[in-house]
């Protein structure tokens, strides 16, 4: 199975950080569930997967996602700028 580091961007243009094993499902969650998505993201709704990443275990994907959390949003717009999901 693999894990995934994604970053959401928000109605109001801020970002989200997170990581999951189903993208696709994960962002579904976070747009329309209130029990699964992230609370902190009520009232930011809709958010897109603005970028990805792929690894092999749940412990490198966190502390890839631990070590994004960390960095100015300018870095994280240049990684964004950088993939071509967007």
């Amino acid at each position: 199975m693999s894990w995934f580091v994604y970053i959401l961007e928000c109605k109001d243009g801020s970002l989200y950080t997170g990581i999951t094993t189903n993208i696709k499902i994960r962002e579904h969650e976070h747009n329309t569930d209130d029990k699964l998505g992230a609370k902190s993201l009520k009232g930011k709704l809709p958010v897109k997967v603005v970028y990805y990443e792929s690894y092999l275990t749940q412990s490198d994907a966190r502390k890839r996602e631990a070590a994004i959390k960390q960095w100015k949003r300018e870095y994280k717009l240049k990684l964004i700028k950088r993939s071509t999901i967007v």
